[in-house]
């Protein structure tokens, strides 16, 4: 313990002396800071270059190696970024929607400053301030962005109440793997206006800032453009768990098990949530597991047990994810199924076939047989007639005779 207590103010001493020591002038030696310092957009939708010059004063300095330490603010984490470069360039990403701030100090060890590492105690800085241009309060509102089961990925947003109604926004996207910004491929449309944008069949990659620019116009002047940085694997929604198995174990404890769902998602990066209600109510909140099976103790009532579970990405494999949706239910014991009666499903199709032909037999057979009492009546009234006729001929001629 009292090693340890020695120890601490020690590290604490030197890591004081090591800033000192970059911070204070070797011999009165002072370094100047960067000069020339310029941000350029290259269009990348938010990914900017920083350059700078290195001071006239160590220009002719070649036998001393220059360092420089590069300092910009983070809009999306809110906190400062330092890095320290050799070269004079640098590429960082940036919410073009906030002020761009940059600061870079220069570096120098060597001979010049007896092995010392001198840093200068003033620094290039530039601020860069976002362009008040478009209609305000027009910028798209929830964009959002989901990588469907590692499948391929949609982005959705909002209009603004404010957003003239003959305005049409444009999204475009640009990574590392791209020379220039490219426009969506596929406009996903709600009530006749772009509403997302669907990438399918576009490879996109993973552990890699993919920015986005959803921007627009109408017929007076631009829309307030909108501009997102994301990666991919943190936009995981898994697909939905289609199998799931509830059966009674040992004890009559009831185990839960379910396959994975089919896909690119890791097996070992998802986490399940098990719902459990009983008799149609919430049992408890619900379970929390990285398994694929869930054994609950055992179960002597009679009521009805059912099951559903849904999946997500762990904080492991990525930074945030999506649920999945949630299962179909499985329930124990099952819902009895009412078996049908032989008289009133399959066997009244052929009873009913059959009748009806019967009944179309039976009415052919009485409308033939009318057909010919008719018949034989029509022939033997003619021949009766011309008799009558006949013998009424033969009279009417004796008579005259």
């Amino acid at each position: 313990m009292a090693s340890k207590s020695w120890m601490t103010p020690q590290a604490t001493l030197m890591l004081l002396l090591i800033a000192w020591r970059e911070s204070v002038p070797c011999d009165g030696f002072t370094v100047d800071p960067p000069q020339d310092l310029v941000i350029t957009d290259p269009g990348h939708l938010g990914r900017l270059d920083i350059t700078w010059s290195p001071p006239a004063s160590l220009i002719n300095m070649t036998e001393c190696p220059k360092l420089y330490q590069l300092e910009y603010f983070n809009t999306y984490k809110g906190s400062w970024t330092a890095v320290r470069t050799v070269w004079k360039t640098y590429s960082a990403q940036f919410d073009l929607m906030k002020d761009v701030k940059v600061r870079v100090y220069t570096l120098l060890s060597g001979p010049c400053t007896n092995g010392t590492m001198v840093k200068s105690t003033s620094y290039a800085e530039l601020v860069q301030r976002p362009p008040s241009t478009g209609v305000a309060d027009t910028a798209v509102q929830n964009f959002d962005c989901v990588y469907h089961n590692m499948n391929y990925m949609e982005c959705n947003w909002g209009r603004s109440p404010e957003t003239p109604a003959d305005s049409q926004q444009t999204l475009y996207f640009w990574h590392k793997g791209l020379a220039q910004a490219e426009e969506c491929p596929k406009y996903l449309i709600l009530s006749g206006v772009r509403s997302g944008c669907n990438f399918s069949g576009i490879p996109l990659p993973d552990f890699t800032d993919i920015n986005f620019c959803v921007n627009g116009s109408c017929l007076e002047e631009p829309l307030q453009p909108t501009f997102i940085s994301l990666q991919i694997q943190n936009q995981v929604k898994p697909a939905m768990t289609e199998k799931l198995h509830v059966q009674t174990g040992p004890d009559t404890q009831l185990q839960i098990h379910w396959e994975q769902p089919v896909g690119k998602v890791p097996g070992h990066c998802l986490q399940w949530e098990v719902e459990h209600s009983q008799d149609g109510k919430t049992a408890s909140a619900p379970i929390r597991t990285e398994q694929t099976s869930v054994t609950l103790p055992s179960s002597h009532d009679k009521e009805r047990h059912c099951f559903r579970v849904r999946s997500k990405m762990h904080k492991y494999c990525a930074n945030k994810s999506y649920w999945s949706e949630w299962s179909r239910s499985t329930c124990h014991p099952e819902e009895e199924k009412v078996l049908p009666g032989p008289e009133w499903d399959a066997v009244p199709v052929y009873v009913c076939i059959a009748v009806a032909i019967l009944a179309v037999l039976v009415l052919l057979l009485c409308v033939g047989a009318m057909l010919k009492v008719r018949g034989s009546g029509q022939v033997k009234r003619p021949d009766s007639l011309l008799t009558t006729l006949f013998a009424k001929s033969s009279v009417l001629t004796v008579a005259e005779n």
